[in-house]
């Protein structure tokens, strides 16, 4: 499934320049926008890209954009994992809608896609002009639930390597490298599922490199995405989620669920990979579905 190209725009985030596509629907004045931010290591061509030119078609203008770092945008290193950057780039990007004349500046929302829904809940929770939030197969990311899921031994052990990686670049050394993905052996995400999306045509893109920071891999365990649960309220927050999730936990979705004080929804779709919500019907449909009919009467 391959989505429509929308205008090619770019602005700027902590003096670095982000490139998004915008998607304007047809029709007179202002309408809702959305923010859209996706999983870890895409791409604007990719997952996002898709949703956001399926919210366009319902309605709502929508940015796809690539993170710093990553895709056309500038930034170095490239391909690093930063989680304090990524909330400057969802902030500067909200910033730019706000100028538009075709959007509600009023009627802003933030969607997340994979660890971008994580980034989404906490960008929505401390921005008073984000008015919604929507996550669909996120990545609800805490240094607890990682720890407890790599055993207090192994989590340390972990911590030890990045920082001895880190403090080697520190040093002077060259930034390191690991494939995103890999079918087996050394990768940040290994195995056929990831590989299924990334590794083949499915998800091609001329600005995504089959590259990642080794350290990047820090800051997914230790970031704390998921407190934005805790501060999100009143806004309102849809989770949406796969029944069989081998790589953004069910039991994350509902934990950030629980955490969320309302108005609040969740939806369970029947998928069984995680990467169906990525592109694939009717589970794409059913979230985009969801999404709308959630964002007309909150947003």
């Amino acid at each position: 499934m391959r989505c429509a190209m929308g205008d090619r725009v770019e602005f700027t985030a902590d003096g670095i320049t982000l490139v998004g596509d915008l998607r304007v629907p047809d029709g007179e004045g202002a309408r809702p926008a959305l923010v859209l931010t996706g999983p870890f290591t895409g791409v604007k061509e990719q997952v996002t890209g898709l949703y956001a030119t399926r919210l366009a078609e319902a309605g709502y203008v929508t940015l796809a954009f690539d993170h710093r770092g990553f895709g056309e945008s500038g930034g170095v290193p490239r391909w690093h994992e930063d989680p304090q950057g990524k909330l400057g780039d969802l902030r500067a990007a909200v910033s730019y809608l706000r100028r538009l004349p075709a959007v509600d500046g009023e009627r802003i929302g933030v969607v997340g896609i994979c660890l971008g829904g994580g980034y989404a809940l906490r960008f929505a929770a401390f921005d008073p002009r984000v008015k919604a939030f929507v996550g669909i197969a996120g990545a609800y990311n805490n240094p607890y639930a990682m720890r407890s899921g790599m055993t207090e031994q192994g989590y340390q052990q972990a911590l030890a390597s990045f920082t001895e990686v880190l403090e080697r670049q520190d040093q002077g050394d060259e930034v390191r490298y690991v494939p995103a993905v890999a079918l087996s052996g050394e990768a940040a995400m290994v195995g056929e599922e990831p590989f299924a999306y990334y590794g083949t045509e499915r998800s091609a893109s001329p600005s995504w490199v089959n590259e990642v920071t080794r350290s990047s891999i820090r800051e997914l365990i230790t970031v704390d995405n998921m407190m934005g649960a805790d501060f999100l309220s009143p806004k309102p927050g849809l989770i949406v989620h796969g029944l069989v999730d081998r790589f953004c936990s069910p039991e994350g979705a509902e934990e950030a669920y629980k955490r969320m004080d309302g108005p609040k929804k969740l939806v369970w779709l029947d998928a069984k990979l995680h990467i169906d919500l990525y592109d694939t019907e009717p589970y794409v449909t059913q979230a985009v579905t969801e999404t709308t009919r959630f964002l007309t009467e909150h947003l």
